[in-house]
C-alpha cells in the first residue's frame, strides 16, 4: 500500500467522511504481490479452527455484489461447508466507493463482539441496498448494533481508536499484498477462486480437501 493510501484511508477512518483511497504504485510487480497473507486471531473468522479448508474473503460493505452474495449464496454455504466443520471463512474489508459507508461499516462490524461479527456483517449486508438508495446512516446501523453484543456509545467509543484504524488497514495491506483489487474476491487455501458461485467455491473447497 502506498503511503497516501494508508494516509486517505487513516483520515477517512477519523473523521468518517468520503475520501478517494489512491491505488497502489503500477510500478509494483504483479508476482511479487500474490502472497495471502496468513490467517491470524486478529481475524474475523467463523468456523472450526482446523478445519481441512480456510475460505477468506475480501468484501465491502459498499459492493452491492457482495451484498447480493451474502444475501443469497452466503446462508447455504455456511450451513453446507461451515456449519459441517468443513470449511473456515474469514472476512476481510477491503472498502470500496462511497468510502464513508464501506469503511464506517467496516468499524462497525469490527467493534462489535468478536462472535457477533457475522451477524453484524449480516444485517450490514442486508441494509444496504436502502442506505446506498440515500436511506440514513442511523437506520442501517441500528440493526447491526442490535446483534451486536455492544452499545451504540461503546461501538461509538471503538469506531474511534486507532486499534480499530489499525485492523481496517491491515486487512487492505493484505488485499494489496494479494493484489486484490475487487470485492468480493475469494481465496480457498491461499488459492485465488474466481467463481464465486456456490457451484464454483464447492468445486475449489473439494480440490482443496482433496489435495491436503
Amino acid at each position: 500500500m502506498t503511503n497516501r493510501r494508508r494516509s486517505l484511508l487513516i483520515l477517512t477512518l477519523a473523521l468518517l467522511a468520503p475520501a478517494v483511497v489512491a491505488s497502489a504504485s503500477g510500478s509494483d510487480s504483479a508476482l511479487a504481490r500474490q502472497t495471502l497473507a496468513p490467517v491470524t486471531a486478529a481475524d474475523r473468522s467463523i468456523g472450526r479452527a482446523n478445519a481441512p479448508v480456510t475460505v477468506v474473503e475480501y468484501a465491502s460493505f459498499a459492493c452491492h455484489v457482495c451484498a447480493d452474495w451474502h444475501e443469497l449464496v452466503w446462508p447455504v454455504f455456511k450451513q453446507r461447508f461451515v456449519d459441517t466443520g468443513q470449511v473456515r471463512f474469514v472476512f476481510r474489508n477491503l472498502p470500496t466507493q462511497p468510502e464513508e459507508l464501506s469503511l464506517s461499516g467496516a468499524a462497525l462490524a469490527r467493534c462489535a463482539v468478536p462472535e457477533r461479527f457475522f451477524d453484524v456483517t449480516a444485517a450490514l449486508m442486508h441494509g444496504q441496498a436502502a442506505v446506498l438508495r440515500g436511506g440514513t446512516r442511523d437506520a442501517w446501523y441500528a440493526p447491526a448494533i442490535a446483534v451486536s453484543g455492544r452499545t451504540r456509545a461503546q461501538i461509538d467509543a471503538c469506531v474511534a481508536t486507532p486499534a480499530t484504524r489499525a485492523a481496517i488497514t491491515r486487512d487492505i495491506d493484505s488485499a494489496d499484498a494479494a493484489d486484490v483489487h475487487h470485492t468480493p474476491s475469494f481465496f480457498v487455501n491461499g488459492r485465488r477462486v474466481t467463481d464465486r458461485s456456490l457451484g464454483g467455491l464447492e468445486v475449489a473447497i473439494r480440490a482443496a480437501a482433496a489435495a491436503r
